[in-house]
């Protein structure tokens, strides 16, 4: 049997699928399984045991011949297909495809999720219960060993993670750098020594937190996506905001404190713990407003 999966999104949507990814894989265990996903998370597809093969979906303009075409051959030849982005554009990949036996929520296909209950839940939610109507019941615990028991730089005994970074589009998202510093002289007076990971886009907010507080440890663009995990692992806690290695903390099991501004939704977006906890949740409408005093009250 030949399985294909889909997951193209972000970051965090990405760290959310590995309970329906380890599903997939219990509820199929002698399939060959496809993942179709971006380049980004190439690596760490690979590096998965969920997966036997990992297509790169170059998302092709719809002028793009060449490539509608290469997309095409890379959907062909499935008997069943789970498609976790069930976006307008995946849900296109349908058609695209041939109508295969389909779990979407695109009309038409074998397993439809559809209704607006499903706009209402939660990512790991909704993901369960469209494999559920595809007739996978069990969600056994994802193994992240194979991310977490990677070699980890050197870092100090206790240290905590700050994740100051989110989407460059959308600012609204991101808990101004200079809390960030204040936040981290007082992680460091508690004997934690913070620890700023993230992008070559955080470069200059993990600069300006060791302005505030020269105790911190720069992390930003020294690390690969697989590191962060057993980074994390390591780590005493996360504060961050609603981004992509701030999920990777809390699925890693790092206790996470995240902030959230009217720009995203908690109930619909929030990071998961391994056996779908939540982390404490902290949501003001407009992240400037929030005080250090309130961040630092919440730690674990």
């Amino acid at each position: 049997m030949r399985v294909l999966v889909i997951r193209l999104g972000a970051l965090g949507d990405v760290v959310m699928s590995f309970g329906p990814f380890a599903a997939i894989r219990a509820h199929h265990p002698g399939a060959e399984i496809t993942l179709l996903t971006t380049k980004p998370f190439a690596a760490l597809a690979n590096a998965a045991p969920w997966f036997d093969r990992v297509a790169i979906d170059e998302r092709p303009a719809a002028w793009n011949i060449a490539g509608l075409l290469r997309l095409r051959r890379a959907l062909a030849g499935f008997d069943r297909v789970y498609d976790l982005q069930t976006s307008g554009r995946s849900g296109w990949y349908f058609h695209l495809a041939g109508r295969p036996d389909w779990s979407g929520n695109v009309r038409g296909c074998r397993f439809p999720q559809r209704g607006p209950e499903r706009e209402r839940m939660h990512t790991i939610e909704r993901q369960r219960d469209q494999l559920g109507i595809a007739g996978i019941a069990d969600f056994p615990a994802p193994d992240l060993s194979f991310l977490t028991q990677r070699p980890t730089p050197a870092l100090p005994a206790r240290f905590a993670l700050l994740v100051p970074g989110a989407s460059a589009h959308r600012p609204g998202k991101r808990w101004p750098a200079s809390r960030y510093g204040e936040l981290a002289r007082v992680l460091a007076g508690h004997g934690l020594t913070p620890v700023v990971i993230g992008g070559k886009d955080e470069v200059p907010l993990a600069a300006e937190i060791l302005a505030a507080c020269p105790d911190a440890i720069d992390m930003t663009a020294k690390t690969a996506l697989l590191d962060i995990f057993a980074i994390a692992a390591r780590a005493a806690l996360v504060v961050g905001n609603d981004t992509g290695p701030t999920h990777i903390a809390a699925a890693a099991g790092c206790p996470a404190v995240v902030l959230f501004s009217r720009d995203s939704d908690p109930t619909m977006t929030a990071p998961r713990g391994p056996d779908g906890s939540w982390p404490t949740v902290i949501r003001v409408p407009v992240l400037a407003d929030l005080t250090v005093e309130r961040v630092a009250a919440a730690l674990p």
